[in-house]
């Protein structure tokens, strides 16, 4: 394998096959990954701006509010007038949301399980470390910084953040 001529492909396939399969599983609650880690990222950082959470998830802003709004639709989330920012928000998960959250915490774990089949525990510690260390270099390129929140972000530790 020449990996300067495939590694865009191979990490680029990996994203769309995990994507694809976590997917299929969140079907069932009629949601899409963005929306899962939208909800996720709530119940981690309860009464987050709208702009930080544009800037925590990584979700391109005018699609984190068609998200949003889905998401209030179907009472999962609400917006709120920060007391602080009259022109901000913040957002909530609404207590029917939270087992919807813990769902998609199986879900993910699911996910992981089937891809990560066939890696060793010894060797997943290097996977993950390998892969922040690419993502990092990348937001480096891009000119933007690589945010606060970002540096200490592990696995298993969307839990923390916040």
């Amino acid at each position: 394998m020449d990996w300067h001529r495939d590694l865009g492909f191979l990490l680029y396939d990996v994203a769309q096959l995990y994507t694809r399969r976590f997917e299929a599983r969140a079907r069932n609650l009629s949601l899409r990954q963005t929306q899962c880690k939208t909800l996720v990222l709530l119940a981690n950082c309860e009464g987050v701006s709208q702009g930080r959470l544009a800037e925590i998830s990584e979700i391109d802003p005018v699609r984190l509010i068609r998200v949003l709004d889905w998401l209030e639709v179907v009472g999962w989330a609400e917006r709120r007038s920060d007391p602080q920012d009259r022109e901000a928000h913040v957002v909530s998960l609404t207590e029917s949301a939270k087992p919807v959250v813990e769902r998609a915490w199986e879900m993910g774990r699911d996910t992981s399980t089937e891809a990560l089949k066939g890696v060793t525990n010894d060797e997943l510690p290097l996977l993950m470390d390998l892969l922040e260390r690419v993502r990092a270099n990348l937001l480096a390129l891009a000119a933007e910084p690589v945010p606060a929140w970002r540096t200490g972000l592990r696995r298993n530790s969307l839990r923390t953040v916040g």
